[in-house]
C-alpha cells in the first residue's frame, strides 16, 4: 500500500515529536522498572534455592484478607490478581492512547506492527502445541509463551547499554501492548471456570459508572476512582473472572483526548502517573513471589525431557522470533512498506528475539494453566529458561549492530541550540517521513532536569 502522497509507507521511520516524547517517558520508567524486576527475580531465585526456602514459601503462602468477601488470599495470589491489575490498567491505557492518537490510529500504519504482534502470539502457541503433543503432552499451556515482557526486555537493554533507536523501541512497546491485550483476552476466555453472574453484572455496572464519571461528566479526583476501582476489582474477582481483566477494562475506558487538543490526554497523563507504581512496585513484587523456583538438576532436566515445559521454552526462544520476524517480513513484503533509513531486517530479527522474553505474563498464565504445584514449578523453570535464552541471543544480535545504533541515536538526539527539541525535528526537510514538529509538547509543563544530552538509559536510545 503506498503512502497517500504516493511514496511507500515507512516502517520504523522517525517518530513524530509528541510520540517520541511519550515513548521516551514511558520507556524511561519501564527501564528503571525492568532493572528492579531483574533484581526481584534474582532475589526470588536466590531465596528459593537457599536454606531459607521454607521462609520464602511461608511468606508466599501466607493468607490475609476478608474471608466473608472471598478475599482471604495468599500473598502470591494478591500479587497475581491484585497488583498485576495495576499493570494491566496501564497496558489498557496505553492501548487506548495508541488506538486513538498513537501509531495504531491509522490502519495502514498499524498493519505491520499488528500483524507482527498477532503472528508473534500465534506461532509460539503453535510451536508449544506441536512440541507438547508430539511428546505425548497436552495443549494446556499453549498461551504461556504468547506475551512479551516489556519491562524485562528494557532491563536487558539497560544492562547491555545498547543505543537502540526510538523507532525500534516504540515497535517493541507496541508489540508488548498488543500482546498484553491478547493475554488478557485469553485469560478471560480460556482460564475462567466458574461464573457468578450477579457479581459480574455488578462489575459491569461499576465500569459503566466509571465511564460516565470519567468520559461523560469529566469528574476529576482520585478519591472518586480509587474506591470505585476497588469495588470493580472485587466484583470481578467474585464473579470468577481473573481480576486483572478489571484493570485492562478500566484502562480502555479512559479518555485518550479532550476536545481534540494535543496537550490534554487523560489516558496519557494517568498512565504517566500510575506507570511508576506498576513498573517499580506491582510487577517486581509479583516476580518476587512467582519466580522462586528450585534451580536443580531435576527441575532443569524436566524442562528438556517433559513435553509441556519444553514446548513453553521453545515457544518463547524460537516461536516468538519466528512469529514476530516472519509476520513483519510478510507485512512489509505485501504492503510495500519500507524500513526506516539506516535500519535493516537484521534489526527486526534482533528485536523479534528480544520479544521472546515472556516472564511476567507467561508466569501468570502458567499459574492459571497448571494449578498443580509440581507442574507449575516445571513450567516456571521453562519460562525462565526460554526468556533467558531469548535475552542472551538478543544481546548478541543487538551488540553486533550497536555501532549503527549509536550513529542513529546521536543523529536523532543532537540539540545544538539546547532548546529541548532535537535538531532533526527543526530541519527544513519536507521529504523526511514523520518529521513534522508538533504544535504542542504534551509534557512541556514539566521542569527540565538539565540541558545536557540525555544518555540512552535515560531516554529512548
Amino acid at each position: 500500500m503506498p503512502h497517500r502522497n504516493g511514496r511507500p509507507r515507512t516502517f520504523l521511520g522517525r517518530l513524530p515529536l509528541p510520540e517520541r516524547i511519550f515513548v521516551a517517558d514511558a520507556l524511561r520508567t519501564e527501564t528503571v522498572g525492568g532493572i528492579v524486576l531483574l533484581t526481584a527475580a534474582a532475589a526470588a531465585l536466590v531465596w528459593a534455592n537457599t536454606p531459607l526456602r521454607n521462609a520464602y514459601e511461608a511468606v508466599r503462602d501466607f493468607h490475609f484478607g476478608i474471608g466473608a468477601l472471598g478475599l482471604d488470599l495468599s500473598v502470591a495470589h494478591w500479587t497475581a490478581e491484585g497488583l498485576l491489575a495495576i499493570f494491566f490498567f496501564v497496558a489498557g491505557a496505553e492501548l487506548k492512547r495508541e488506538l486513538v492518537v498513537g501509531e495504531l490510529r491509522d490502519p495502514k500504519a498499524a498493519t505491520v506492527p499488528v500483524v507482527a504482534a498477532l503472528s508473534g502470539m500465534a506461532i509460539p502457541a503453535l510451536v508449544y502445541g506441536i512440541v507438547a503433543t508430539a511428546g505425548g503432552g497436552t495443549w494446556n499451556g499453549w498461551a504461556v509463551p504468547m506475551a512479551t515482557d516489556i519491562a524485562f526486555a528494557l532491563g536487558v537493554l539497560a544492562v547491555i547499554d545498547t543505543h537502540l533507536p526510538s523507532a525500534l523501541r516504540a515497535f517493541l512497546l507496541t508489540l508488548a501492548i498488543v500482546d498484553d491485550l491478547g493475554a488478557i483476552i485469553v485469560i478471560a476466555l480460556f482460564y475462567t471456570s466458574t461464573i457468578h453472574l450477579p457479581a459480574l453484572l455488578g462489575a459491569a455496572l461499576g465500569l459503566g459508572l466509571f465511564y460516565v464519571l470519567h468520559t461523560r461528566k469529566h469528574v476529576h479526583g482520585w478519591y472518586w476512582y480509587v474506591p470505585l476501582a476497588l469495588v470493580i476489582w472485587g466484583l470481578t474477582h467474585a464473579g470468577g473472572v481473573h481480576a486483572t481483566v478489571a484493570g485492562v477494562a478500566m484502562g480502555l475506558l479512559l479518555r485518550a483526548a479532550e476536545d481534540g487538543t494535543v496537550g490534554h490526554r487523560p489516558a496519557e497523563h494517568i498512565a504517566h502517573l500510575v506507570r511508576p507504581i506498576s513498573a517499580g512496585v506491582a510487577v517486581p513484587l509479583f516476580a518476587l513471589f512467582a519466580a522462586g523456583v528450585s534451580v536443580s538438576g531435576d527441575t532443569l532436566g524436566a524442562v528438556i525431557t517433559n513435553p509441556e515445559p519444553l514446548g513453553v521454552a521453545l515457544g518463547l526462544a524460537a516461536g516468538k522470533v519466528l512469529g514476530v520476524f516472519g509476520g513483519t517480513y510478510l507485512a512489509i513484503r505485501f504492503t510495500r512498506a519500507r524500513l526506516g533509513p539506516g535500519l535493516a531486517l537484521a534489526d527486526v530479527l534482533a528485536l523479534a528475539m528480544l520479544a521472546g522474553i515472556g516472564f511476567t505474563v507467561s508466569l501468570l498464565i502458567g499459574e492459571l494453566a497448571y494449578p498443580d504445584p509440581a507442574q507449575q514449578e516445571h513450567i516456571k523453570a521453562a519460562v525462565l529458561v526460554g526468556s533467558l535464552t531469548a535475552a542472551l541471543v538478543a544481546c548478541v544480535l543487538l551488540r553486533l549492530r550497536n555501532n549503527k545504533y549509536r550513529r542513529l541515536y546521536e543523529a536523532e538526539t543532537v540539540d545544538t541550540n539546547a532548546d529541548g527539541i532535537p535538531d532533526i525535528y527543526q530541519a527544513d526537510d519536507a521529504t523526511a517521513p514523520h518529521g513534522d514538529l508538533a504544535p504542542e509538547n504534551p509534557y512541556a509543563d514539566r521542569p527540565r532536569r538539565s540541558r545536557r544530552p540525555a544518555s540512552p538509559s535515560e531516554t529512548d536510545g
